[in-house]
C-alpha cells in the first residue's frame, strides 16, 4: 500500500516545512553575540550538518515534483521553479539534475547527504566521479557500488579537493584488476572532450590592448603554465632583477599581471626557425618604419597587419629574434630577380606583403601571410620572378587564376579583377 494514501492531514513534509519555517521565525531577532564560544562552535557544525539534510529534502522533492510542471504546463520543474523563485534557471536545471541523478543512480550518496554526513560541495564532486567511471557502460553495478560506498566513507574525513582527487583514483581501490584498462578509456574519454573543446579568440579592444580567451586541453596548459613559471622566477626567469614591482609606484604587480608579461616574454622568445613556413615564406613579423625615426627613436612603426607601435618599441623588436625590420631608406635586398629562379623569394614575398597586405583579388580581405605569390605573366610564357610581375593571392584566387573558366586581369592600381569566361 502507498504510505501517503494513509496519511491523514497536511503531509510530513509539508508539516516539516511549516515547523522549519516556524523555529527560523523565533531566533531571526536573536543576536549571536550572546552565545558562548563553545555554542557558537558546535552551531556552526550543526548547522552545516543540517542544511545538508534541508537540501537534501528539497531534493527529493524536487525529484519527485514532474507533476508540477505538468499541471501548470511547464516545460521541466526547474524552469517552472525559477518563475515562481525568481531564482536562475540554469542553476535549477543543474539542482533538478543532481537530484534525478541521487534519486535514480546514487541512493548511497543522497542517503548520506539526508543524514547530514556529507555536504552539498563532496555530494557534487562524488557524483562527478561516479558518472565518470559509469560512462560507456563498461564497469559493472557491483563495481560502482563499491565505488559509491568507499567515498561516501571517505568523506567522513577529506573535503570535496581531496575528494577529487580519491575519485580519479577510485577504481585502484575497489577494483584494482580494472584499473589500467579503465584509467585508459576515462583519460582517451577526456583527451577528446578537450580537443573538441579547443577553441582560442583574439579581439582588439582599441586602446592598444588585445583580450585572448583560450580553451585548451589540460596537457598543454600545463606545458604553457610551466614554461611561463620559468619567466616568472625572481631569481632567474626572463624579468629577473626588478623582483616584478610596478617601476613607477615600486610595488608589487598583482600575480596575473606577472603572469601576463611572462605570456609576452614567452612569445618574444619563440624562435620562428621551428614554426611552419607560410606559403613559402618563414614566419616572421615585419616591423616597418623610416630609418631616421628607427635611429631617433622618434615617429611610429607599422606591424605587418596594420596595428601601429612607438619607434621605442620598434627599436627594441628590432633586436628580437622573429623580429624582421623593414626599414625604409635602409639596406635593402636585390628583389628583382629577373628569370633568375622560377619562385619567389622570402625577400619578394616580404616586399609584396609590405606592399599590399591582403590578397590582391579587388575586394578580397584574406591576410598576405596566408597567400600565394602568383606569376600575372605566366612563367612558361616568358613571365619573370620579379616584383612588378609578381601578386599575392589567396588560394581560392590562385586556383581560379589557373581555371580555364576564368580570366584574371591586372587594373590600373594593381588589384586583381576576375570574370567568368563566355
Amino acid at each position: 500500500m502507498d504510505q501517503s494514501s494513509t496519511i491523514v492531514g497536511p503531509h510530513p513534509v509539508t508539516r516539516c516545512v511549516a515547523e522549519l519555517g516556524a523555529a527560523l521565525d523565533r531566533v531571526a531577532q536573536c543576536e549571536p553575540g550572546g552565545m558562548t564560544v563553545a555554542e557558537k562552535a558546535g552551531a556552526l557544525v550543526e548547522l552545516g550538518a543540517v542544511t545538508a539534510r534541508v537540501e537534501a529534502l528539497l531534493m527529493r522533492v524536487l525529484a519527485g515534483a514532474g507533476d508540477v510542471a505538468e499541471r501548470d504546463a511547464a516545460p521541466n520543474v526547474a524552469s517552472w521553479l525559477a518563475a515562481r523563485t525568481r531564482t536562475d534557471h540554469r542553476a535549477n536545471h543543474r539542482e533538478e539534475a543532481l537530484a534525478r541523478s541521487l534519486d535514480r543512480d546514487w541512493t548511497r550518496v543522497g542517503a548520506a547527504l539526508a543524514a547530514g554526513d556529507v555536504n552539498r560541495g563532496q555530494v557534487e564532486v562524488i557524483v562527478r566521479a561516479l558518472d565518470r567511471l559509469a560512462e560507456g557502460g563498461e564497469v559493472d553495478p557491483g563495481t560502482l557500488g563499491r565505488a559509491e560506498a568507499h567515498l561516501v566513507e571517505q568523506a567522513a574525513f577529506f573535503g570535496p579537493a581531496e575528494l577529487r582527487r580519491l575519485g580519479d583514483r577510485v577504481l585502484e581501490v575497489v577494483c584494482p584488476e580494472a584499473c589500467d584498462d579503465e584509467e585508459r578509456r576515462r583519460l582517451l574519454a577526456a583527451e577528446q572532450r578537450a580537443a573538441a573543446a579547443t577553441r582560442m579568440s583574439i579581439r582588439r579592444r582599441g586602446d592598444g590592448s588585445a583580450d585572448v580567451h583560450a580553451r585548451i586541453p589540460e596537457l598543454h596548459a600545463s606545458r604553457l603554465e610551466t614554461y611561463l613559471r620559468t619567466l616568472t622566477a625572481p631569481r632567474h626567469g626572463a624579468m629577473a632583477g626588478n623582483a616584478h614591482r610596478d617601476p613607477a609606484t615600486g610595488r608589487r604587480l598583482p600575480a596575473d599581471r606577472i603572469l601576463g608579461e611572462a605570456f609576452c616574454a614567452f612569445l618574444e622568445r619563440t624562435d620562428p626557425t621551428g614554426l611552419p613556413d607560410q606559403a613559402g615564406a618563414p614566419t616572421r613579423v615585419v616591423v616597418t618604419m623610416d630609418l631616421a625615426d628607427l635611429i631617433a627613436g622618434t615617429g611610429v612603426a607599422t606591424l605587418g597587419d596594420g596595428s601601429r607601435i612607438t619607434a621605442g618599441e620598434a627599436r627594441r623588436l628590432a633586436c628580437t629574434a622573429g623580429i624582421l625590420p623593414a626599414v625604409l631608406g635602409g639596406r635593402s635586398e636585390v628583389l628583382d630577380l629577373g628569370r633568375s629562379q622560377r619562385l619567389f623569394s622570402p625577400a619578394q614575398r616580404l616586399a609584396l606583403g609590405l606592399r599590399h597586405p591582403h590578397c590582391r583579388t579587388e575586394g578580397c580581405t584574406v591576410p598576405s601571410a596566408w597567400c600565394e605569390a602568383h606569376h600575372m605573366r605566366p612563367w612558361s610564357r616568358g613571365g619573370r620572378t620579379d616584383l612588378a610581375d609578381g601578386v599575392l593571392l589567396c588560394s581560392w584566387h590562385h586556383h581560379l587564376m589557373h581555371d580555364e573558366r576564368y580570366r584574371g586581369e591586372r587594373l590600373a592600381q594593381g588589384d586583381v579583377r576576375f570574370h567568368r569566361r563566355t
